[in-house]
């Protein structure tokens, strides 16, 4: 027996180990490389610029100038890094079509003009995606598009106005071009405050400027300051909006330098306040304040016994001032508004006037009060809660923001904390803020999500069955639709099998023909969820769309002047705003997605859109995503064209 078990202990030492490298070892899943990583950038960025050139080359078939507009703005805008010459012919050709556009909306009997506003708009994309890379040339592109004037106002008819569209492009573009060459934005924006123009990109303009000429930001600062002194602000309504928003910026530190960043955004310091940087030192600062104050403290409680109607007056547009008087306030009622204007402005700045003007604190409170701008529906109490929803406020900063702000916002922020407690992943918080803070439909459909979010936690235990049973119980097919992917989404780590039966009922669901663009959304989502799991159930989803968008625009161009104005002179705008093109760009930003993983497929999909028109759409939301951009072709960035 010694001998036979030492026999098979050797036995045991010597041959289990080889057993044990017959065994496969589980191999740790490779990871790419960085020269792997550029490889695969460089290869996109490859087909990327080869496949613009193909939607450059089709794009001179196109017969609208808004469309061959449109399409050599984006190509320019994308080309710029790789090829910087084209890039500036395109933008050339651009200018040109804009101001052929210019051109025919002066001849009411030219349909390829277009409404002019689609015309302001492809100007606002011109000149601020060549502020992108070259401030000289978007101020050039500018002058050249620039329409003709139509009215000319004096000064004191500028300062009872809102600005026009072209006046805030203006705007925009200082304040997008202070970030590439301050300098030359500091110059225009002195010429701009010579003219009587107060502009609101100013602060940007200061800030860019203190980086890189410190002495050169502080006398601008002191132009401004003075400008602003000598000016009405009682009834020059834009140079009273650029003091307010310096007051609420706050001063700017003593020990700042032109180098002060934050460590961790490598971005100037902000003000807590209002998230804007503060431009102005603290005695410039000061004196800007107290004269704000000053004026502000003329504001009397209003008469609703006075109260009378204004039209509004806009400069560069053919309105007239009227010549009807009793439809004009009188100077004494502008004034009037300017300062209660400013007094709810410094309501906000409160704090501010605390710290720097102590001694007209008292006075401040007692005037808001006297005018009646106090209590809970107060613009301070509006100001914290609409900051309590900035960033990514915790369940209990809403709830304490909720407490304190106007009554008709409260169900709104008590909502967003019930859901932050969700994402938070505290039901039970969540289900306390529905049952003491919410009422009626409002806490039935919170508790609801409630219900349905602890059911999704435990997605990779619970049955098929049980889910379907969960689903049935939503209140309508987006909200079931929403609960499949959501359990979907969950299971994929712990159960792929069961999100893999979820995903193909979602499909189901949204299979048939789409009666509805929210219809097309839902298929989009499906598409979407699929796109990690199994990509080719995806492009399917795909197809089947672009197929009955195929349907709609034939059956558009059938109606076309009849019940529909989407064509003209027989080719589709690409201007966003109806329903089918804004679905196109949906289209476009989802593939674009899709190719980064497979570019091929993606772009044969694009192509099974018959009209040219949406398949450019789509090849240039397609490029934008290769090169890592967010696809906004057809969606411009809005500026705001009026003040309010």
């Amino acid at each position: 027996m010694t001998k036979l078990l030492l026999v098979l202990v050797v036995l045991g030492v010597t041959v289990l180990p080889v057993l044990a490298q017959d065994q496969p070892a589980a191999q740790p899943t490779p990871q790419p490389t960085t020269e792997d990583q550029e490889k695969e950038k460089a290869e996109r960025e490859k087909d990327a610029y080869r496949l613009l050139d193909q939607v450059i080359d089709e794009a001179q078939s196109l017969r609208l100038p808004e469309n061959r507009v449109r399409v050599q703005i984006v190509a320019g805008d994308l080309l710029w890094d790789n090829n910087q010459v084209r890039a500036r012919s395109l933008f050339t050709m651009a200018a040109e079509g804009v101001a052929e556009l210019n051109r025919n909306q002066q001849n009411p009997n030219n349909r390829r003009g277009g409404p002019p506003n689609r015309t302001f708009q492809l100007r606002q994309e011109l000149v601020l995606a060549a502020a992108r890379h070259d401030a000289q040339l978007a101020y050039q592109l500018l002058a050249s598009t620039k329409p003709p004037a139509t009215i000319e106002l004096d000064q004191n008819a500028r300062n009872r106005i809102q600005l026009t569209p072209d006046d805030n492009l203006e705007q925009t573009l200082l304040g997008r071009v202070a970030a590439l060459d301050p300098k030359l934005a500091a110059i225009n924006a002195e010429q701009m405050m010579e003219k009587g123009a107060f502009p609101r990109t100013l602060p940007e303009v200061l800030t860019q400027l203190q980086k890189q000429d410190a002495d050169g930001a502080a006398k601008l600062a002191d132009k401004t300051v003075k400008k602003l002194e000598a000016a009405n602000l009682l009834s020059n309504n834009e140079a009273a909006n650029l003091a307010q928003m310096l007051i609420m910026s706050g001063p700017r530190p003593a020990n700042a330098s032109a180098n002060t960043t934050n460590s961790n955004t490598n971005a100037t310091t902000q003000s807590p306040q209002t998230g804007r940087v503060p431009v102005l030192d603290q005695s410039a600062y000061i004196d800007l304040m107290s004269n704000v104050v000053d004026l502000a403290l003329k504001a009397t409680a209003i008469n609703p016994a006075t109260q009378r109607t204004v039209t509004p007056v806009r400069r560069g547009v053919t309105t007239v001032i009227g010549s009807n008087t009793q439809s004009q306030p009188t100077d004494a009622q502008i004034e009037q508004n300017g300062a209660r204007r400013l007094l709810a402005s410094l309501q906000m700045s409160l704090p501010l006037v605390d710290q720097y003007l102590p001694g007209k604190s008292a006075q401040m409170r007692q005037k808001l009060a006297e005018v009646g701008m106090g209590g809970a529906n107060s613009p301070m109490n509006f100001m914290q809660a609409m900051s309590a929803l900035q960033g990514d406020p915790t369940a209990d900063a809403l709830v304490q923001a909720a407490a304190t702000a106007p009554p008709q916002m409260q169900a709104r922020l008590y909502q967003q904390a019930a859901y932050k407690a969700l994402d938070e992943g505290d039901t039970s918080r969540a289900r306390q803020i529905a049952t003491d803070h919410l009422q009626a439909n409002v806490r039935d459909t919170v508790m609801q999500r409630i219900d349905f979010r602890e059911m999704t936690a435990k997605a990779d235990g619970a049955r098929l069955e049980d889910i379907r049973q969960t689903v049935a119980r939503a209140q309508s097919d987006d909200d079931k639709l929403s609960l499949l992917l959501q359990f979907a989404s969950d299971a994929q780590k712990t159960n792929p099998k069961l999100a893999n039966q979820l995903l193909e009922e979602a499909k189901q669901m949204t299979s048939r023909r789409a009666t509805s663009y929210d219809q097309f959304e839902q298929q989009l989502k499906v598409a979407r969820a699929f796109a990690t799991v199994d990509p080719a159930r995806s492009f399917e989803v795909f197809d089947a769309g672009i197929s009955q968008l195929n349907e709609l625009f034939q059956a558009a161009a059938v109606l076309n002047g009849f019940e529909l104005n989407m064509f003209r002179d027989g080719e589709l705008s690409m201007q966003a705003g109806g329903g089918l093109t804004n679905m196109v760009n949906r289209y476009g930003q989802e593939l674009a997605q899709l190719a980064r993983s497979d570019f091929e497929r993606s772009e044969t999909l694009a192509g099974h859109f018959q009209l040219i028109e949406p398949r450019i759409m789509t090849r240039l939301a397609i490029v934008q995503g290769l090169l890592g951009l967010r696809p906004t072709f057809g969606q411009p960035a809005p500026i705001r064209l009026f003040r309010n």
